[in-house]
């Protein structure tokens, strides 16, 4: 008797360009649950925990910002940390503080920290072409600099405009696991070594004056780490959770072949966001005072970069990291954003979920970013 099936219904795309978790009416609930509903997933806990104790800052909640963004439809949570002290948090009705979220690309910055320990080392260098390591790239990579990737200073024909029903993003998505192949499914090497130049450019210069979002960037780096490091990326993520001293689970997205996907595969709580970022407030060290990441790269990413495309013109896109020079911070897809400020120790995360038709809108985060800067300023 031949069985019946029916594809994935949460994975599967329909009129909407989105799979149906990632489409308005289910996102909010897609982006509480994303560690349950991508396909591939690893787990990863630390051994030992960075104790947080609450010591209410109650200056925090009195600000006009936070109230107005904390009770906008589209809030999941606000926390705060300095040390081991949690300042503020808050949460939505249906959310709470032992809720993974999907902090989708502020994953990214992970990728600051491990290639800023293997630049320390002497194992990785910032002007190296991308294809003297990761032979197999095709014309979209295999040129650029290892900087030039941190720095999103790349053009090629990778597109991540999800108003575009053929970009390129919907294929890295289907390999990231979190939307259902037409065709075959690629694996995440296999996509990126199929990226080629902008139609009608001669190289991946990069000659528009600022920053070009592409996530695929970082799984080149990451898969560039990999060799030079190495060792396998999984090793790197269970290092990460130690250093960093999660309480709940470090989930992390992979491909089928078990790949983690560093662009955005992470799904954290709020508490643990704030303990993920407070080792870019360590200048790189775990919990254990260990060096996870690098102090010297961060401040070369706080003195470096690109300038990003406006409404975040003020800022520049450093070594996979935004920066002012002063905090280093990034956001995620749907409408997170994390802050960290070496000088002051204090880091600030906010979870939220657009529920418009794209999940994206660029004026939803200057608001955001001001807030979380001033907060973690002690303004």
């Amino acid at each position: 008797m031949q069985l019946r099936t029916c594809p994935n219904p949460d994975l599967s795309v329909g009129p909407d360009p989105h799979p149906r978790w990632n489409t308005a009416p289910h996102r909010r609930q897609g982006f509480h649950r994303l560690h349950r509903i991508a396909r591939y997933t690893l787990g990863f806990r630390a051994a030992s925990v960075l104790d947080l104790r609450l010591s209410a800052d109650l200056s925090i909640p009195a600000r006009e910002d936070v109230r107005r963004l904390t009770s906008s439809p589209w809030f999941s949570a606000l926390a705060v940390t300095e040390g081991n002290r949690l300042l503020y948090e808050a949460y939505a009705p249906d959310f709470g503080p032992d809720r993974p979220h999907a902090i989708m690309s502020i994953s990214k910055m992970a990728a600051n920290l491990i290639l800023g320990r293997l630049w320390e080392e002497g194992r990785i260098a910032p002007d190296e072409p991308l294809g003297a390591i990761l032979p197999w790239l095709g014309p979209g990579y295999r040129d650029a600099t290892v900087q030039q990737a941190l720095d999103m200073n790349v053009h090629n024909a990778f597109s991540e405009d999800y108003t575009d029903p053929r970009t390129t993003v919907f294929q890295h998505e289907v390999a990231m696991g979190m939307r259902l192949p037409e065709g075959p499914e690629p694996a995440m090497a296999d996509l990126l070594a199929g990226i080629g130049l902008a139609p009608g450019a001669p190289d991946t210069v990069n000659r528009s004056g600022t920053s070009l979002y592409k996530s695929a960037n970082t799984d080149v780096l990451m898969l560039a780490a990999e060799v030079r490091g190495g060792r396998p990326l999984r090793a790197w993520l269970a290092d990460l959770a130690d250093a960093a001293g999660v309480e709940g689970v470090l989930h992390m997205g992979t491909d089928r072949a078990g790949t983690p996907i560093f662009s955005g595969g992470i799904c954290l709580t709020a508490r643990d966001l704030c303990r993920y970022g407070a080792l870019f407030a360590r200048r790189g060290r775990g919990v254990d005072g260990a060096a996870f990441g690098s102090a010297a790269f961060l401040d070369r990413t706080l003195r470096g970069g690109v300038p990003m495309p406006a409404p975040r013109g003020h800022l520049r896109y450093s070594s996979h990291t935004n920066t002012d020079g002063t905090w280093i911070g990034h956001g995620g897809y749907g409408g997170q954003y994390l802050v960290a400020n070496p000088s002051t120790g204090r880091v600030a995360c906010y979870l939220s979920v657009l529920q418009d038709a794209h999940g994206y809108d660029p004026d939803w985060y200057p608001p955001v970013i001001a807030m979380l800067s001033a907060i973690c300023a002690g303004a």
